[in-house]
């Protein structure tokens, strides 16, 4: 933002917001309205800063005139809400221009700022709505609603464009990329960046090392994988190219440990608090139990580096004028106390909006300890940068309102669902594939937090009622039903098996209440949204659209394509990991069970990318291939008996033994 009074509107729209988040009570449906109306005259007065638009041109008066427009459209709703509610369908003229008017800022603005995917998914959903439906056979088929019921809910109600979507960015979204801002603005990132390069600097792969931390600690702040690689890759990438890694590779490396930013707790660049408000699960609950599996994420791209690092035979970049983690802390420790206080106020049970506050707040009064105190000019310009990151972000998940109107009025969910059904033939394996592929496809134009949303609408139930049927099976056979269950299962033959395969969802979800514990059932149903949130990352470093590899590759000056490969490669966690959610209790089972997990599927993960990149300590061949991919079945099938898992540890120890005592015979001959 260049314009004065727009930085000044942008930042007095952001205090509202936290007045709105901490103090006031002002009705939800208002608080979206003024959200989006807000955001669409930012985003068009934005559009005028650009050197090739006039101040007397048409588009400049064009990108006011939306600005308006958009700001009495919300008005529209807030100032006449009774009278629509009791008009309900039977519309007036001005009801149609305005919920018009909304529908169109939405597709505008949302081409404005990713492009066409998201306003065609957002034109052939109301297309399918309102007739589209009736000319597609199958289990799609849908006989059209009018345009007024279609539009009422759109837009007058709280189940389309203000629904829950649109409250989750007006609240935890906005809060957390506002404290992200300030973060970013107080000095964090390069604190962030130099205690990685003493905690790791002298590993092997050292350089790679720092970047996969530094990557990770301020994806989970930052939110975003693309902002996280610009803002440490111009660090790490050149620091990578510099220790003699190639540039595709530490732009891969970057960009896969950006992506997995999102997943790493305590923030999860707002993630957790998307998920703690679609599946109703407590957000220290979703935490706790992403705490091992972003571990397990970030541990996998070390590997590759450590690999890669021994292939071309890389020495630690650590020396003894390299600065100490006791001076790099004793400089910038105050930057851990906003996380402190974030996390400590969300323990004592205050809300993910107060806390975040609080946690604000915290980072200013952080930065009189250091040398570089945050003054009035320093919050302003952190405020203002929090509420530019948020437009594109605020204008897709008000949008993606409409998608998830449509999904859930016409029953699209559930055709999707019955169609993976008869594909995967009841195979979780095949299921999880399956929305792997509309993941990437979704993710082509949709933002993580979006994508994850509409692909939980979909898909979510599916996966949740694949996890838990060997779960609830085991329940039904074990005997003494509740009378109700009996005599469900009574009206399909009295077959536990036959029943579950024929009875639809909804009478399977009530009798899983009946029979599975209640922190069991709410363990596999955060495996199943975990599994949807960890998928929708991949579209950041899968080809052809891979944002967060073309902005690494931009750095490191390598071609955007493999670029896009190599990140793909490296980011093999996001696809390996999620396996686990489903088939084992790293999400839903103990302490004792998660750990031992974690413990196997390290290990495992380890043989996964040495074979993948065809080296471990050196070249591998064939034999060594077929131990290795041995090594990591037996390590990471959790259905295997723990002899199984030492069996599997045992080849990878001697693989690993056997390529060093090799080096080292080989080291003694020559000389």
């Amino acid at each position: 933002m260049k314009s004065r009074y727009l930085k000044w509107a942008a930042f007095l729209f952001a205090l509202f917001h936290i007045y709105c988040n901490v103090f006031a009570s002002i009705s939800e449906l208002w608080l979206s309205a003024i959200h989006f109306g807000g955001f669409c005259a930012i985003c068009a007065l934005m559009a005028n800063e650009t050197d090739d638009i006039d101040h007397n041109s048409i588009k400049f008066w064009a990108n006011v005139g939306l600005a308006l427009i958009a700001v009495a459209t919300s008005s529209y709703l807030i100032l006449f809400e009774n009278a629509l509610y009791a008009r309900e369908t039977e519309f007036i003229f001005s009801d149609y221009i305005f919920a018009l008017l909304a529908v169109g800022l939405a597709i505008e603005f949302t081409r404005r700022t990713t492009g066409w995917f998201m306003p065609i998914l957002i034109l052939i959903s109301l297309s399918y709505i309102l007739f589209l439906g009736r000319y597609v056979s199958g289990v799609f088929a849908f006989p059209g609603l009018s345009l007024e019921t279609v539009l009422y809910r759109s837009f007058f109600t709280s189940e389309g464009m203000f629904g829950l979507t649109a409250q989750i960015s007006s609240t935890f979204v906005f809060m957390f990329i506002i404290f992200g801002s300030f973060l970013l603005r107080s000095g964090a990132g390069d604190f962030i960046v130099r205690l990685a390069q003493c905690l790791a600097g002298r590993l092997t792969g050292g350089a790679g090392i720092v970047a996969v931390i530094g990557s990770g600690l301020m994806g989970s702040v930052s939110g975003s994988a693309v902002a996280n690689t610009v803002s440490t890759g111009v660090i790490t990438i050149p620091m990578m190219k510099k220790s003699g890694f190639q540039g595709r590779f530490s732009a891969g490396v970057v960009a896969a440990a950006s992506t997995g930013g999102a997943l790493m707790p305590p923030v999860m660049g707002a993630g957790a608090f998307v998920l703690a408000s679609y599946t109703q699960i407590s957000y220290l609950t979703i935490i706790a139990a992403s705490a091992l599996p972003a571990v397990l994420y970030f541990l996998t791209v070390s590997y590759f580096v450590r690999i890669e690092a021994k292939r071309l035979r890389l020495t630690p970049t650590g020396n003894e004028d390299s600065e100490k983690v006791s001076d790099v802390l004793k400089e910038g420790w105050h930057f851990i106390i906003p996380m402190i206080v974030l996390v400590g106020f969300l323990v004592s049970g205050r809300t993910p909006t107060t806390s975040a506050a609080f946690a604000i707040l915290s980072v200013i009064a952080a930065s009189w300890i250091s040398p570089k105190p945050m003054r009035g000019w320093d919050v302003f310009d952190a405020v203002v940068d929090g509420v530019k990151t948020m437009v594109s972000t605020a204008l897709l998940l008000v949008a993606v309102g409409i998608i998830i109107n449509v999904v859930t009025t016409t029953g699209v969910g559930n055709a999707f669902s019955l169609m993976i059904v008869e594909w995967a033939q009841g195979s979780l394996l095949v299921t999880l594939i399956l929305v792997a592929l509309a993941s990437l496809v979704l993710g082509m134009g949709l933002p993580v937090t979006a994508s994850y949303i509409v692909l939980a609408t979909l898909s979510a139930p599916l996966i949740f009622d694949l996890i838990s049927q060997s779960q609830l099976l085991e329940a039904l056979q074990a005997g003494d039903l509740p009378s109700n269950v009996a005599a469900t299962i009574g009206l399909f033959g009295g077959d536990p098996v036959i029943a579950l395969q024929e009875m639809p969802l909804e009478m399977k979800q009530i009798i899983r209440q009946e029979m599975i514990e209640p922190e069991l059932l709410t363990g596999m149903l955060l495996s199943a949204h975990l599994i949807i949130f960890w998928l929708s990352q991949d579209s950041n470093v899968t080809p052809p659209v891979c944002l967060a590899s073309f902005a690494a590759a931009g750095i490191a000056g390598t071609r955007p394509i493999a670029t896009g490969l190599t990140s793909w490669k490296v980011a093999k966690g996001l696809y390996l990991v999620p396996v686990l959610f489903a088939y084992s209790p790293l999400i839903s089972g103990t302490w004792p069970d998660r750990i031992e997990i974690f413990i196997w599927s390290s290990m495992g993960l380890y043989a996964m990318a040495g074979l993948l990149q065809w080296h471990l300590e050196k070249k591998i061949n064939i034999v060594i291939a077929a131990g290795l991919a041995a090594s990591a079945a037996l390590l990471m099938w959790t259905p295997f008996p723990v002899y199984f898992h030492f069996a599997g540890a045992i080849i990878l120890l001697s693989i690993i033994f056997f390529q060093n005592r090799n080096d080292a015979v080989a080291s003694t001959a020559i000389d």
